[in-house]
């Protein structure tokens, strides 16, 4: 049986056996699209790992040139932990392109999942709804999006069917299909207060316009009453609207009794009649006979917050309704009773923003979305979590859909991250063991030498600060925990002899670990009164100090042996300090700081001065900051939401030259270091990439590295390897 949502096409059968996609070559040089045509198809480890590898970054693999794909195709490898392949990949030789820069040492995959079967990118904002239907014989998701557009896509080629469909003037925050007349349509709504009918085998609008709703139209649901097909809307104005499908006419009046807005609304039968049930701001649940328009029963009560989504199912031959709420539980209850059924099913960490049932392995199992970025698959049976979150969307689930294709379960997502995502519920083969690590974006890595071992230092959006062995990619000790809120900043030095991280926080506290027993060292420094965006090492008259930044638009300095506060604060910063790095100047130790006030200041940590005017030039806040020597002099490396690098002589305070464009985005990190004898800095940007720059020349060397998610932190090992962290993910990467 396939393990993928697509049938093998002609000619594709003897690729697979072939063994086609066990051959790096051919995964990196052959087009797409033919690879793509083959990934249902796979038998064996080898080739099982090659699909799952290739669908990782399959969204860039598809846009990319060869030599681009070459260095996707060897991270997301290593990403599973198959080294061997991520070395025979970087190998691969690409016509009209030099041999590859960097080889992947080795990276964490927890972000990797071999139940991801398809992304879809073609939505240029957040996806807010998604459905399945079949379209001549073959099966189409519908997706709406906060683009204003509706995207119907080939659920086995993974092309978008036809350009989107336009007319909303607002965003799509609801999609449901249905049969009409023999001809499949969808129906949408809308912030507009719209819902709309599209006929999906021509792509175009039905004459049916519902305009009855005072507000937005949230949720979209449909169903049969009395042999004809009807659309159930609800919206913010609080009512429910029923409309016939086939004369565009709203059926009876509209559905009121939620005292605030209706945010889900989902259909089934209970007693052999055709129900809506439905979820509101009101933190109820109410079902309504959808043939007599009343209310059945009391509302459902329990959940302490909104509830933004519902559906229905059968669990022991009982019909049940499952909702997901704000207050971050997904709750059972029997339509026939009214009673809620166990106990409420826990996990997610936010919002549960979406539900959907369906069947897996005989079992009714209800499939969550959350905007704590993880997709969620309970069995309603036992109320139990099945397996592990699904995990890789870089944003909110807003949307989650189910549909059996070739006898297989899978789920449809969709989310603030833009893309339409498919998965495999069932639990298919094992691929590779990908390293696993930090939960939460990685904002910030140094680097450490710790029992003569290398190793990186990682700091999360997580909450967490954790050690990696840089020979190995395997996590030294327990996660050091004490942060009550995400670490933005890393930095290590050396105090009384031992390695010790200095970490900052949105707790607005400062904490500093000794690395060889993982175990924080005093009372955590406090003074700074908002988060802690900045941290940076430097010795000042012979005793080591951490020089840190924060929302508070101060720097301070602190004496970390005494763990005490040297001077007053260093305030100049109109707003934020967002990146500080140290070095000397005129023999003096100075720390260089970058702010959102768009300016870089230096400051003499042996006066507490400030050393001549800001430098200024970027027009963006001043994310990043570094410090090298170019041509015998000290300069500041520093990269800016205005998408640019620039670099300042700390001698004169002028800017060196035009300033180093190519970032798309807000380049986030930057590091320096001496490569083959010359100066260089390495930018990363959430433009999901990482630039190479020599400082001498300002020319951008080595290729353009690629990842799957933004980059929000850089840095460079004494021994040139170089750390990427990358969404929850690091990398550790070295020249070839």
């Amino acid at each position: 049986m396939s393990d993928d949502l697509q049938s093998i096409g002609p000619g594709c059968e003897s690729a697979v056996v072939g063994g086609r996609l066990a051959d790096p070559g051919w995964l990196v040089n052959t087009d797409p699209v033919q690879v793509l045509e083959v990934l249902g198809g796979v038998v064996g480890r080898e080739e099982v790992l090659a699909a799952a590898v290739y669908r990782a970054s399959a969204r860039l693999n598809g846009i990319a040139d060869a030599g681009v794909r070459r260095q996707l195709l060897a991270l997301d490898a290593a990403r599973y932990g198959d080294h061997g392949l991520a070395a025979r990949i970087t190998a691969v030789p690409v016509e009209g392109e030099p041999a590859a820069w960097w080889g992947v040492d080795w990276a964490t995959g927890g972000m990797v999942t071999r139940q991801l079967r398809r992304t879809f990118t073609a939505h240029t904002n957040a996806v807010c709804a998604v459905a399945t239907v079949v379209v001549d014989g073959r099966p189409v998701i519908v997706s709406g999006s906060r683009d204003k557009t509706v995207q119907v896509w080939d659920m086995t080629t993974g092309q978008p069917l036809g350009e989107p469909l336009i007319g909303h003037t607002r965003n799509v925050c609801a999609v449901a299909t249905a049969v009409v007349d023999d001809r499949p349509i969808a129906v949408t709504g809308s912030w507009d207060g719209t819902a709309r009918v599209w006929d999906l085998a021509t792509n175009r609008p039905v004459d049916e316009l519902f305009t009855g709703h005072t507000s937005g139209v949230h949720a979209v649901a449909t169903a049969v009453v009395d042999g004809r097909p009807v659309a159930v809307t609800d919206s913010w104005d609080g009512t429910v609207g029923v409309w016939d499908l086939a004369t565009g006419r709203s059926v009876g009046e509209p559905l009121a009794g939620h005292t605030g807005s209706v945010f889900a609304v989902a259909t089934g039968v209970v007693g052999g009649r055709p129900v809506a049930v439905t979820g509101s701001e009101d933190e109820t649940v109410r079902v309504w006979d959808l043939t007599t328009g009343q209310q059945v029963g009391e509302p459902l009560t329990g959940h302490t917050g909104a509830v933004c989504a519902v559906a229905v199912a059968v669990v022991g031959g009982r019909p049940v309704a499952v909702t997901g709420s704000v207050d971050e539980t997904v709750r059972v209850w029997d339509l026939a009773t009214g009673q809620q059924v166990g106990e409420p099913l826990t996990g997610h960490t936010g919002r549960v923003s979406s539900v959907a049932t369906t069947v897996l392995d005989d079992r009714p199992v209800a499939v969550t979305g959350s905007v704590d970025e993880t997709v969620r698959v309970w069995d309603l049976a036992t109320g139990q979590q099945v397996g592990e979150p699904l995990t890789g969307h870089t944003s909110g689930v807003r949307a989650v859909a189910t549909v059996v294709v070739d006898g297989r379960p899978v789920a449809v997502t969709g989310s603030r991250d833009r893309t339409v995502r498919v998965w495999g519920l069932d639990t298919g083969r094992q691929v590779g063991e990908p390293l696993t690590g930090h939960t939460g974006w990685v904002w910030a890595v140094a680097t450490a030498v710790v029992d003569d071992r290398p190793v990186a230092v990682t700091g999360s959006w997580d909450g967490t600060v954790r050690v990696w062995g840089l020979a190995t990619g395997q996590q030294v000790g327990e996660p050091l925990t004490g942060h009550a809120g995400w670490v933005w900043a890393v930095a290590t030095t050396v105090v009384g002899g031992r390695p010790v991280a200095v970490s900052g926080s949105v707790d607005e506290t400062v904490r500093v670990w000794d690395l060889v027993t993982g175990q924080q060292v005093g009372e955590p420094l406090t003074g700074h009164t908002s988060g802690v965006c900045a941290v940076a090492t430097v010795v000042v008259d012979g005793r080591p100090v951490a020089v840190t930044g924060s929302r508070d638009r101060t720097v301070r300095v602190w004496d970390l042996a005494t763990g005490q506060p040297i001077g007053e604060p260093l305030s100049g910063h109109t707003r934020g300090v967002a990146a500080v790095a140290t070095t000397v100047l005129d023999d003096r130790p100075v720390a260089v700081t970058g702010s959102v006030d768009e300016t870089v200041r230096v400051w003499d940590l042996a006066t507490g001065q400030q050393v001549g005017e800001p430098l200024t030039g970027h027009i963006g806040a001043v994310c990043a900051v570094a410090v090298a020597v170019v041509g015998g002099r000290p300069v500041a490396v520093t990269g800016s939401v205005d998408e640019t690098v620039r670099v300042w002589d700390l001698v004169t305070g002028q800017q060196v030259g035009e300033p180093l464009t190519g970032h798309t985005g807000r380049v986030s990190s930057v590091a320096t270091k001496v490569l083959d004898d010359r100066p260089v800095a390495v930018t990363g940007s959430v433009d999901e990439t990482v630039r190479v720059w020599d400082l001498t020349t300002g020319q951008q060397i080595t290729p353009l590295l690629f990842f799957p998610e933004p980059v929000l932190a850089v840095a460079v090992a004494p021994g040139g390897e170089l750390l990427v962290g990358f969404g929850w993910e690091l990398a550790c990467m070295s020249p070839r």
